[in-house]
């Protein structure tokens, strides 16, 4: 294995994770810049999460045996060229145009990438491996959020696209130039997915997923104006919570990489849930209040990186042999609750219930830590 192959990889998620978390740390400027509504500039995450739970699944049909590195960096390159062309639209409907194609492309990163780092790495270190691969999205979180925050709020959301441009083309090089050649996954067909669909675990991990990011992104995707809003803040304190967010993120994923071979996928997911819990739930309870919400906000971002990937890990031990499947449809899953979640929080937010959508948040993650607990595994770890 080429020395920093997997880094590569991490990389790529980052881009991945900044590509599809981005229109959250600009609606503001989004929504002046191109004359439309808050709702509106949000519909770009709904819409978005709607491409890439379809497009997630058919990419990993449709590329199953493709060698990994041209695969992987060709998407990058793909999505850097996209986000140049983002930063020029002239209009919300270009925008939102070439983000769909963008994100029909870049949902084949995930999944694939996780695929590949599987066969990388000898079955002992495998989930660490997993959770150091999905570290991107802890800094795309921690990193590339409050970077788009600040490049938006001070130099407009075109300097943000153009931004997101060039860590996409670093993605690329590193992908292309460090990613061993030759690799490619199992077929995927349509037993695959019989087998997916046959097998009770994974369904039930799939429902977690889609739950776990759902009740996220009730409030994360208006986090911006609902802040602004309850608190009066600016766009610095915005930012300040999206840097508190990734930042514990990343924290969060770094400790699950080192107990998660020694706990279990399902007793660190459970751990790492019940922190994202404790946090809506802070943020809930103590809505209003900027401290309280910044202190809440530690706990909520401790848990969100991490117990996704203890989702990836959970379901390549319920189908070793399937796992580019699986973790494809579990990609697609969270993009489900992505859109889902992000489009009955526009229904909150117009109607400016914003208790309301906090108490939404907090119920769904609740339930969601329930149906962890009932998938303890009764032998071995899953």
């Amino acid at each position: 294995m080429k020395r920093f192959a997997v880094t590569s990889l991490m990389i790529g998620n980052i881009v991945t994770g900044v590509s599809v978390l981005a229109p959250a740390g600009m609606l503001p400027q989004l929504s002046q810049g191109l004359g439309v509504s808050i709702r509106d500039a949000g519909l770009l995450i709904t819409f978005g999460a709607i491409v890439l739970c379809i497009a997630s699944p058919a990419t990993a049909w449709l590329t199953s045996r493709f060698d990994r590195r041209p695969l992987l960096a060709g998407a990058m390159l793909f999505t850097s060229l996209a986000h140049v062309a983002s930063a020029l639209a002239p209009d919300y409907r270009t925008l939102l145009a070439l983000r769909l194609v963008m994100l029909a492309v870049v949902a084949l990163f995930t999944p694939q990438a996780a695929s590949l780092a599987s066969v990388m790495v000898p079955p002992e270190r495998r989930g660490s491996t997993m959770t150091y691969v999905f570290l991107g999205w802890s800094l795309a979180a921690a990193a590339g959020l409050p970077a788009v925050t600040y490049l938006a709020s001070h130099f407009g959301w075109r300097a943000a696209y153009a931004g997101i441009a060039l860590i996409a083309f670093i993605a690329f090089v590193m992908t292309a130039w460090r990613l061993p050649r030759g690799i490619v996954g199992v077929r995927v067909d349509l037993k695959t997915w019989g087998a997916l669909g046959g097998n009770p675990l994974v369904l039930m991990l799939l429902l977690i997923t889609m739950m776990q990011m759902g009740s996220q992104f009730i409030i994360f995707t208006f986090m911006g104006p609902l802040v602004q809003h309850q608190t009066g803040a600016g766009p610095e304190a915005v930012a300040l919570l999206f840097a508190i967010y990734g930042v514990m993120g990343f924290a969060g994923n770094v400790l699950a990489s080192r107990i998660v071979d020694s706990w279990g996928a399902w007793k660190t997911s459970l751990a790492f849930s019940i922190a994202i819990l404790l946090g809506i739930a802070g943020w809930t309870l103590g809505s209003g209040m900027l401290s309280a919400m910044l202190v809440a906000m530690l706990f909520w971002g401790f848990g969100f990186a991490a117990a996704n990937s203890m989702q990836q890990v959970r379901l390549m031990a319920a189908a070793p042999t399937l796992a580019s499947a699986s973790v494809s449809l579990n990609t697609s899953v969270l993009y489900i609750g992505q859109g889902l979640g992000s489009a009955l929080g526009a229904m909150f937010y117009v109607r400016e219930a914003y208790d309301a959508m906090n108490i939404a948040g907090a119920a769904a993650i609740g339930f969601t830590v329930l149906l962890i607990v009932l998938t303890r595994p009764r032998v071995g770890i899953n």
